[in-house]
């Protein structure tokens, strides 16, 4: 196979059922030289097999990248994910994420030197996310803008908007001219922009902050500015129950604020 132009970044933890959802969509991706990374936080060793049959019945490259479960270290695991990584170009998103069938396309296109694009998601409903089958992925029926919006009015689904696909150009500026901040689960960048400030921060072992709005703070100290493609890079996060934000990763982003240094000593090297 060619090398890869594009390394898709999974971030995973033992939910199979919505990594399989996942995959769907990827099968139904318009931009086709990609490879896959799945950055495991510890996931069981059922699971663990469960993802190398997976692999096999997929017909493109997947890497499993895998460490021991010892509390929440996504951004050690996705320090590894980067360094296994074969193409220039990253798009990390999180493995409850499906994408719209031009996710990778719109990220790809759109690419440019110290500059990290980020877009949006849905957040799907228990009701809608427990219906959805890889059929239906594949068919495209989250991408069905009438589908949503009624689960929008009449379910529990929320940000339905932001899952709405805009292919004129007007509009597509129009909707962007917003700043908006990184979203760890939906941003790609250029694999030497984000070796700039080396990658991510190893000390945040919580979710939140540390996969995104610390890894945002650093680009833009090292000169590396974040642009939107909202309506553009657009996917649709399955419910779950949300974890837990201690407080200690505000204290530790508040200390990396006061130090201002883009190049963090607790990432890749």
């Amino acid at each position: 196979m060619n090398q890869p132009e594009v390394s898709l970044i999974i971030s995973f933890y033992n939910r199979i059922d919505f990594l399989k959802l996942v995959f769907a969509g990827l099968q139904r991706q318009t931009f086709k030289n990609f490879e896959i990374i799945i950055a495991d936080d510890g996931s069981k060793e059922e699971v663990v097999n469960e993802i190398e049959k997976l692999s096999r019945e997929i017909n493109f490259p997947i890497a499993h990248i895998w460490q021991e479960d010892k509390g929440f270290r996504k951004n050690k695991i996705l320090n590894q994910a980067i360094v296994n990584s074969n193409s220039t170009y990253l798009i990390f998103i999180d493995g409850d994420c499906i994408p719209h069938r031009d996710f990778i396309a719109e990220h790809f296109s759109h690419r440019q030197l110290n500059i990290c694009l980020t877009g949006r998601r849905v957040n799907l409903s228990q009701k809608l996310s427990e219906s959805l089958s890889t059929k239906k992925v594949k068919e495209g029926i989250l991408e069905n803008q009438f589908f949503l919006l009624k689960d929008g009015l009449l379910g529990k689904s929320t940000d339905v908007e932001k899952g709405f696909f805009i292919r004129n150009k007007f509009l597509r500026k129009y909707f962007n001219k917003k700043k908006r901040g990184l979203l760890g689960c939906n941003f790609s960048i250029y694999k030497n922009d984000l070796l700039i400030i080396n990658g991510f921060d190893e000390r945040y072992i919580a979710p939140s902050i540390g996969e995104d709005s610390d890894v945002q703070f650093r680009l833009e100290l090292a000169g590396v500015r974040v642009r939107s493609l909202n309506n553009i890079a657009v996917q649709y996060h399955l419910y779950h129950k949300l974890q837990p934000r201690p407080i200690e990763n505000l204290r530790l982003f508040e200390t990396v604020k006061t130090e201002k240094q883009a190049f963090s000593k607790f990432g890749i090297k």
